[in-house]
């Protein structure tokens, strides 16, 4: 018997059935190690790096501990950011699609306070939220948690790194004493554990060591005043159909933008002075593939999760080693083979050592000289993203839209790519081939009996 099966955990014959359609076959090692501890009911601390399927060990457990008989608000999974939050709450819908009458809730800011609190009065049995928006609910009495009976804190690091310690604390001097909380952290910081400390009882620590990731490093030496046009020489010279370029300062994203554009490139950056809706289109364009060049800055880019990732860039190397690791571990996921480049000028040369130091390894700053591109362009984004002006709320589904797109006069199935549906929004890509006659489709007809309005991203 496969010792990673999930039929060896105590889940039910419906909850197996789903799993299995939604490609969950075998455990990952976060999830054999973790999963029977949290379906016992034990406070856990896991340390576990990103995208290594955490998301299903608190799922599959809050759902075994749900009672459906009660509306009240039973679990919370905190995470750092906006967009984390928004690919929880997704998975978590998925993972519990065949539970009848579950209710979730996503509270974050940027979006309409009112909406968010008229689905808390309908009743939500499970909330996923930022720490500063749900704390604000809590202080005004709009999210009540004394039927709480389990606490989540998703990439707790990354939380206390952004400052939501007095939130975390806010929000836990409400929660019942009796409850399981599961800490989720990438690292292990001292305040971790004094977090651990005031929120969790004799809790377990799971350590997973995942394999290594296959991950192609390069470090070019590159003057400061010559960082654009390299950058475009490795573009030219990879030819990366999708690629996160990052940034230290916010300033360094609008100006690598303008000069890509400049030059061509289809590129869109992410920065802090965004607001919520821009920031959620801009991450869906290049999730949907409609754009190939991602400019951020690290914090913008906290909760990206784009599976297949060919490419990462460092325009500018990142102040601690740690960040560097975590930039190019979003490249070479699901057993792939990713491509970490990196500009480096005589000033960041300390930061190449330390590194070094950090991963144990030995790269050297290589000579641009040897690259030599052949191409003058990248090939152009391979879909056309839509916007359409209902969600989940007004019961729009993916396959409401797949057939608005697809029906008669309309388009081949092969030529719709990845849908979206949000709260209130939903999002469709199409292959840029077939975008006018999509466009002309969906604004011509209707969705669930509705018109919305439709808008090309």
């Amino acid at each position: 018997m496969n010792p990673r099966c999930f039929s060896n955990l105590p889940l039910s014959a419906a909850q197996l059935s789903n799993l299995e359609s939604l490609g969950y076959r075998n455990m990952t090692p976060v999830q054999a190690a973790a999963l029977p501890e949290a379906l016992a009911g034990a406070d856990l601390i896991v340390q576990a790096r990103t995208g290594s399927g955490k998301t299903a060990v608190f799922a599959l457990a809050l759902l075994a501990r749900l009672d459906l008989t009660s509306r009240d608000t039973q679990a919370l999974v905190l995470c750092p950011t906006r967009e984390l939050s928004i690919q929880v709450s997704a998975e978590l819908r998925r993972i519990v699609r065949h539970q009848q009458n579950v209710t979730l809730t996503t509270l974050y800011g940027g979006q309409s306070v009112d909406l968010q609190k008229q689905a808390l009065r309908k009743g939500a049995q499970l909330v996923v939220g930022t720490p500063g928006r749900v704390a604000d609910f809590v202080e005004k009495g709009s999210l009540v948690l004394r039927g709480l009976s389990m606490l989540v804190l998703d990439e707790a690091d990354r939380m206390l790194d952004m400052g939501f310690t007095k939130e975390l604390k806010q929000i836990s001097r409400v929660l019942p004493s009796h409850r399981q909380t599961l800490l989720f952290s990438a690292t292990f910081p001292e305040n971790i554990q004094e977090l651990s400390s005031h929120l969790q009882r004799e809790p377990k620590r799971i350590t997973v060591e995942e394999a290594a990731v296959d991950i192609e490093q390069h470090i070019y030496r590159c003057a400061p005043e010559d960082k654009l046009e390299a950058l475009k020489k490795l573009l030219l010279e990879h030819q990366p159909t999708s690629a996160a370029i990052f940034c230290n300062f916010k300033q360094s994203t609008l100006d690598v933008r303008a000069f890509l554009r400049k030059s061509g490139f289809s590129a869109v950056a992410l920065n802090g002075d965004l607001d919520q809706r821009h920031r959620e289109d801009i991450l869906i364009l290049f999730k949907h593939q409609s754009c190939s060049l991602l400019i951020a800055t690290d914090v913008a880019a906290r909760g990206l999760d784009i599976k297949e990732l060919p490419m990462v860039i460092n325009y500018e190397l990142p102040a601690g080693a740690e960040t560097y690791v975590h930039r190019i571990g979003r490249t070479g996921r699901a057993g792939k083979r990713g491509v970490a480049l990196s500009l480096c000028s005589e000033r960041e040369q300390g930061k190449l050592t330390q590194i070094n130091a950090y991963q144990k390894s030995s790269l050297k700053a290589e000579s641009l000289e040897a690259v030599r591109p052949q191409a003058t362009r990248i090939p152009p984004a391979q879909y056309v993203t839509f916007s359409i002006s209902g969600g989940r709320k007004a019961k729009v589904r993916a396959g409401d839209i797949l057939g608005a797109l697809t029906g008669e006069g309309g388009i081949e199935g092969a030529q719709v790519g990845q849908i979206d549906v949000m709260d209130f929004m939903a999002y469709v890509a199409v292959q840029r081939t077939a975008a006018a006659r999509a466009e002309r489709k969906l604004a011509g007809s209707k969705i669930k009996g509705r018109s919305f309005k439709i808008k090309k991203l």
